[in-house]
């Protein structure tokens, strides 16, 4: 409206001249005004509704903004007709004051109460202020000033009143804000988007307006509060209540609901579901009728359960509210402490320690049954709760206590423990030769307890002890290791002669005690690695995480040291030191030869599996020629060169079996081997191995007696390598076995394996050569008719061990050889076993 009022007062001059020239038609204004006067009435519309105005005051704006238009269209005519206008100049003096007496009216109808009014046109980021500044700054201000906020708010309205203010002028965005100033005022601050311009109003609150917006406040702290208290008791495990006046269910929570077994809240006030019995219900009211305030330990059934619960309920203007909390738990609570107390008197009984609690007037309140013994009391004495003086007397009349020179002062001065703080001991020596420990501790309620404990026994102990350190110095002193034993606190406590020896140390240095700081320092000349003097002193010095730490010291002179750190169970380490210079001779040179047969052995390995792969190329290449010739397709053979050709192909065959077994072995030596797992008939693995050797079983005149359950059924393993290894097995127990002889295979079942049993009629195995027979290239005919490269049997031990399983042979010679392989039935359960 300010915009409006100061385009006014731009116009006047204009207007002044337009009238001078009378040149303004009223036909011609008439026209151009009317769309001026309805965009304006729009406008003045907006601004009715943003101030709140009344319809006699829109009326006005209205008649304002109209002579607003006229004014300006006016303006715009004269000025084209400057010369024309001269002539009315005296009329529109007239005129254009009365219009400025209207504008003022309106200006001060529109300030008619104290506020502010600010506003930024469209694209202009420079606002226009009109109203009473000073009702928010004090008159030495720039009314300019009124825009930082900083100035007259505190600094969270200010903040809150920039960001209305800026999301009003960037997305036009309303507010209305309720703030209170730096100075105490109350103000209201609204912001509107009106006619392409932010516009904010500033006014007081004061009057009615004021107690209205407290009283709104009010209203709404009230609601959050009651919102909470109501979210509160419906979430309280406890049945919570109201009732009216006339004692009706009111109101109830979620507990209140479940407690009376309700489907829901409502359905227990339709219902009205009471918690308590009628008499409880009675007594209630009564109380609440008189004392306004009612509260009981109740029974109340939930559930199907009687359970105990603490009702409380009070009066509230007409009605009443109510909670009852279970107190179960509570009491509960009270016997466990009860049955607790028993307990601890059940288990003072069962102390060897003699225990007496005195109470505040000195007489004796509990016992237990070692003190009776201790002193060897009568109970009936006892029970009589005697005082404390009345015990000691007896006790001195039976001579079971120390013998005084003034046993008054003594008593006196015991009985200080009735005053004293902290508890005191002290030790008893007996006429009768025992020491008794004594321990006075006074009670928080008054009284004093005190413990008896026999330590005879102990300072025997003791002395026992005193002799054994003085063995064990002896015992150190005369050990070939170096000793030496450091505190918690890092400084050598005990160390030997060998110690100071071994580290050409001074013993007079070492029993000052020096740190292990100042050892290490004296101990460098000889041995001087950092990191491992750091471990020692972390082993020394460390507090938690204890441990023995074996190191090896290498020192300057030659010598080679095996140190051990021990941790002492009082915080102490000892370190221990022996010399092994020859130990880690003789052990270098010996992990020196084992290195070197190792390679050795990998070098062999290598050379075998390279020859045989070389011998293999060309040997295939002779197979092939062999079957080539053998084929009729290349022609007939004589029955000369058919004989030979049928010895080249036995040999290479031979030959190939033998290559393929070098090359089967030096896989599975270099680790490189891999089963293809699956599942193995059992049967039919047995008849694809013997019927590799059925010619030779016929040519030897050799029967094979096969015993296999034909419930057997099969186990995981790769059938290919089974196959092969009951054929090499076969193959070999033929050949040991002379003409018209019998070779066995059985196989059976255990609880985790797989067992086969090949046994022949040969000669035996030697007791000396029977450990060989798995190593390569590891043949022995022992007088029978068997050649072959010797590994048969390597290849069996190889593939069975591979699976998991296990070899055993067993022979007697002159009657022949068993050999047994363990496969394991579950090859998943073996691997996991051996991760």
């Amino acid at each position: 409206m300010s915009g409006v009022i100061v385009a006014m007062r731009r116009t006047l001059p204009s207007c002044t001249q337009l009238a001078r020239n009378g040149l303004i038609a009223l036909g011609a204004t008439a026209v151009l005004v009317a769309p001026a006067r309805a965009s304006e009435l729009a406008l003045l519309h907006e601004i009715s509704t943003f101030f709140d105005f009344n319809r006699q005051e829109i009326a006005v704006l209205a008649t304002a903004l109209a002579l607003l238009g006229f004014s300006v269209v006016s303006a715009i005519l004269l000025m084209r007709t400057k010369i024309r206008a001269a002539k009315g100049e005296a009329r529109w003096r007239a005129e254009i004051a009365e219009l400025q007496a209207q504008a003022d009216r309106f200006r001060a109808l529109l300030f008619a109460e104290p506020q502010i009014l600010i506003s930024w046109p469209a694209g202009d980021n420079r606002p226009q202020i009109s109203g009473d500044t000073a009702l928010l700054m004090p008159p030495q201000y720039q009314p300019q000033r009124i825009l930082a906020f900083g100035t007259w708010l505190p600094p969270e309205p200010a903040l809150q009143m920039d960001h209305a203010i800026d999301a009003l002028r960037e997305h036009g965005e309303g507010f209305l804000l309720n703030l209170t100033t730096s100075n105490g005022y109350a103000i209201e601050a609204m912001g509107r988007a009106i006619g392409g311009q932010a516009i904010v109003r500033i006014r007081e609150l004061s009057g009615l307006r004021k107690e209205l917006a407290e009283t709104i406040l009010r209203h709404k702290a009230l609601a959050e509060e009651t919102e909470m208290l109501r979210g509160f008791a419906a979430a309280a495990p406890w049945p919570i209540w109201a009732k009216g006046a006339k004692g009706g269910l009111g109101y109830a929570n979620a507990a209140y609901a479940r407690a009376t077994e309700a489907t829901s809240v409502a359905d227990a006030i339709d219902r009205k579901l009471e918690l308590l019995d009628s008499d409880d219900r009675s007594d209630m009211d009564r109380a609440l009728n008189g004392t306004q305030a009612f509260a009981a330990r109740l029974p109340i059934v939930i559930g199907g359960e009687r359970r105990a619960f603490d009702v409380h309920a009070l009066k509230v203007g007409e009605g009443s509210v109510g909670i009852a909390i279970d107190a179960g738990e509570a009491t509960a609570l009270r016997a466990a402490l009860v049955r607790m107390a028993e307990a601890h008197r059940r288990t003072l009984d069962q102390l060897s320690s003699g225990v007496a609690v005195f109470d505040g007037q000195r007489r004796l309140a509990f016992y237990n049954d070692s003190y009776r013994r201790l002193w060897d009391l009568e109970r009936a004495f006892l029970d009589g709760n005697p005082d404390d003086s009345s015990v000691l007397d007896r006790l001195r009349a039976a001579r079971k206590l120390p013998e005084q020179p003034d046993f008054r002062a003594w008593k006196a001065k015991l009985h200080e423990a009735y005053r004293a703080v902290e508890p005191e001991k002290d030790t008893w020596y007996l006429p009768d030769g025992r020491a008794v420990s004594v321990v006075t501790t006074p009670n928080p309620e008054g009284g004093v307890t005190y413990l008896f404990d026999d330590v005879t026994e102990s300072l025997e102990l003791a002395r026992r002890f005193d002799g054994l350190i003085r063995v064990q110095r002896e015992t150190l002193d005369n050990l070939a290791e170096a000793v030496a034993v450091f505190g918690s606190n890092g400084r050598a406590q005990l160390f030997n002669p060998a110690f100071a020896r071994m580290w050409k140390l001074s013993p007079e240095a070492l029993k000052e005690q020096p740190h292990i700081d100042t050892v290490e320092a004296w101990c460098r000349p000889l041995f001087d690695d950092p990191n491992i003097w750091r471990t020692i002193r972390e082993a020394v010095t460390r507090i938690e995480n204890r441990a023995e730490v074996p190191l090896k010291l290498e020192r300057k002179d030659g010598s080679v040291l095996d140190c051990m750190t021990m941790p002492l169970p009082d915080g102490a380490t000892m370190l221990t030191f022996q010399d092994i210079s020859d130990t880690e001779n003789v052990e270098r040179a010996l992990r020196e030869r084992n290195e070197a047969l190792e390679t050795a052995d990998q070098m062999k390995v290598d050379f075998v599996h390279h020859v045989s792969y070389e011998l293999r190329s060309p040997l295939t290449t002779i197979i092939g020629f062999a079957h080539f010739l053998s084929d009729p397709v290349t022609g007939p053979l004589t029955p000369k060169q058919a004989e030979y050709l049928g010895y080249i192909t036995a040999s290479t065959n031979a030959l190939l079996a033998i290559i393929n077994n070098i090359l089967d072995l030096a896989t599975i030596d270099a680790g490189a081997m891999s089963l293809n797992l699956g599942s193995v008939d059992i049967r039919k693995t047995i008849e694809a191995a013997a019927e590799g050797i059925q010619d030779r079983l016929a040519t030897d005149r050799i029967e094979l007696k096969v015993d296999v359950d034909p419930n057997i059924g099969s186990f995981v393993g790769d059938e290919r390598r089974v196959v092969q290894v009951l054929y090499n097995l076969l193959a070999n127990a033929v050949g040991f076995s002379p003409p018209d002889a019998t070779v066995g295979l059985s196989a059976g079942r255990t609880e985790h394996s797989v067992v086969f049993t090949v046994t022949d009629c040969g000669p035996g195995i030697p007791p000396d050569v029977k450990d060989k027979v798995f190593d390569w290239f590891e043949s022995h005919s022992h007088g029978s008719r068997h050649r072959g490269a010797g590994l048969g049997l390597s290849l069996v031990r190889s593939f069975v061990e591979l699976h998991g399983g296990k070899v055993r042979v067993d022979s007697v010679v002159g009657k022949g050889t068993t050999v047994t392989c363990d496969f394991p039935s579950d090859q998943a359960a073996h691997r996991n076993a051996a991760e």
